[in-house]
């Protein structure tokens, strides 16, 4: 039966841990599930369409919107339970919350290679918007030397004009007045400007980077490639075996970067939109 969730409990989280096993365990890669998102739903509104059979959870969708006008639906239904159309309803469903929140566009997230997946959009004539690679970090980064005029250092409220301006700059969308308050954001700086911008996030044994962006202006410079060296290295030191992140697939310059620090593609992910 469908339940549409108001955060999440201890027992459902473990219920979409134990369902997430059985999917990356039968279809390989992994799934794009935002745990950090999933750990900390506020409970104002049902961001989590869930499917149970019993005290079995056979399928999950959930709404991710980072305060951005797109929200992206991404989920997983049991193997041993697909082709029963509970995609379909968990899909439905969400399409349902995504209309009364209003949402300007909303995006399917796809791995590449699910058939099921594939399947569903097409039936729901999804288009393709953009694709990603996630890519994931096992040993330490590549040596990269550090610039003194460099520094990184936890977002303030004070920095909140400079981080909604290089979200804009480097996303193309109009950030909300509560960017930069987020505890886990990250504010670069050179010469005591704010050049760029991330957050990095903590899930168990893994850390994510989310958002980085370096000023337009300054690319090219190394400026990056130090950051995203001292974020691995600092994200290691915490104790993360793993460290991921997604990059557009045709973003060649941030993709080269990232390989050349030592990030590897786990899995490529297609994001369809949906009317």
């Amino acid at each position: 039966m469908i339940d549409l969730s108001r955060g999440l409990a201890p027992a459902a989280l473990s219920a979409i841990e134990d369902l997430e096993r059985r999917v990356v365990s039968a279809d390989g890669g992994r799934l794009k599930l935002e745990w950090d998102a999933l750990r900390h739903r506020t409970g104002q509104d049902v961001e989590d369409v869930l499917w149970w059979d019993g005290e079995r959870l056979l399928g999950f969708l959930g709404l991710y919107a980072h305060s951005a006008p797109t929200i992206e639906l991404a989920g997983m239904v049991d193997p041993a339970a697909r082709r029963r159309g509970i995609g379909t309803a968990l899909l439905d469903a969400a399409l349902e919350l995504c209309r009364r929140r209003r949402a300007e566009s909303v995006l399917l997230v796809v791995p590449r290679h699910s058939a099921a997946g594939l399947s569903l959009v097409r039936r729901r004539g999804g288009r393709l918007d953009h694709s990603e690679h996630a890519l994931q970090l096992l040993a330490e980064p590549a040596e990269v030397p550090a610039d003194p005029r460099v520094t990184v250092r936890p977002a303030t409220p004070a920095d909140t004009d400079a981080v909604r301006e290089l979200l804009r700059l480097g996303f193309g969308w109009e950030p909300p007045e509560s960017a930069g308050h987020d505890p886990r954001a990250l504010v670069v700086e050179r010469d005591d400007r704010v050049v760029g911008t991330a957050r990095v996030s903590r899930e168990g044994d893994r850390a994510g980077i989310y958002g980085f962006v370096i000023h337009p202006d300054l690319q090219g410079r190394g400026i990056g490639r130090d950051v995203l060296h001292r974020m691995c290295r600092t994200a290691q030191g915490d104790g993360a075996a793993v460290v991921h992140l997604e990059v557009a697939t045709d973003n060649d310059r941030a993709l080269n970067l990232y390989t050349s620090l030592g990030f590897r593609p786990v899995i490529t992910e297609d994001y369809y939109a949906l009317a």
